[in-house]
């Protein structure tokens, strides 16, 4: 062998070896998948592309030194039902958490409360049986269908929560201020439904340490 067949054997030695400790490492990595499962809050409805709540809560986590990666399955105007339709298919084997943001869209139509409860249910049920960890954002319904209804709404994310051993954030809006209607303006969209890219950075913030608290669990 001469001398140059002999420095380039070396060299795609020093290569190949590189590359074998490369791949070592990443398959030793212990990154957590996290699906971030729900409607137009989750999907980023009305916003630029970085600006929705997948990739803010991306960044956030990523400047907390977490080896994360935050899948979008977000739908716009999706219920529980529609969520619980296609839970399964969305849980890939790589996937180890996930953020459950549903049921707006439930009660701006009215939908049984008790129905809302069964199809989150199964979809807890559904991930907890693949060992999927789970994190439930709660809702809070508007007063206008009377205080049974919204009574019964609003308990419903912490009963689901409490039965199938899952983590709890008892409202998905817990970041945004409720005393001062112009500054809540402020942070919304014009529709008054949906966050802008500012409230969804205070809603982030809020999560954040719930959804740390998550990457724990799924790492147990």
């Amino acid at each position: 062998m001469g001398v140059a067949s002999q420095y380039g054997f070396a060299s795609w030695r020093s290569k190949t070896l590189a590359v074998v400790f490369g791949l070592c490492g990443s398959v030793s990595a212990a990154e957590t998948t996290i699906v971030a499962f729900g409607d137009s809050l989750i999907h980023g409805y009305g916003l630029a592309q970085g600006d929705g709540f997948v990739p803010q809560l991306q960044a956030w986590l990523t400047a907390q030194g977490q080896d994360v990666t935050v899948l979008n399955a977000g739908v716009s105007g999706d219920t529980t039902m529609g969520g619980l339709s296609r839970v399964a298919w969305t849980l890939s084997p790589d996937v180890d958490a996930m953020i459950v943001t549903l049921g707006g869209n439930d009660f701006l139509r009215g939908l049984d409360p008790a129905a809302s409860k069964a199809n989150i249910s199964g979809i807890v049920e559904t991930a907890k049986s693949q060992g999927v960890e789970v994190l439930l954002t709660g809702m809070q319904a508007p007063g206008n269908y009377g205080p049974e209804y919204k009574a019964a709404f609003d308990a419903l994310y912490g009963e689901v929560a409490s039965a199938n051993d899952a983590l709890l954030a008892e409202s998905y809006f817990a970041g945004l201020p409720s005393e001062d209607p112009a500054e809540l303006r402020a942070l919304m969209q014009a529709d008054g439904i949906h966050p802008n890219r500012d409230g969804v950075a205070l809603i982030v913030q809020a999560l954040g340490p719930h959804v740390l608290e998550l990457i724990e669990k799924a790492a147990d």
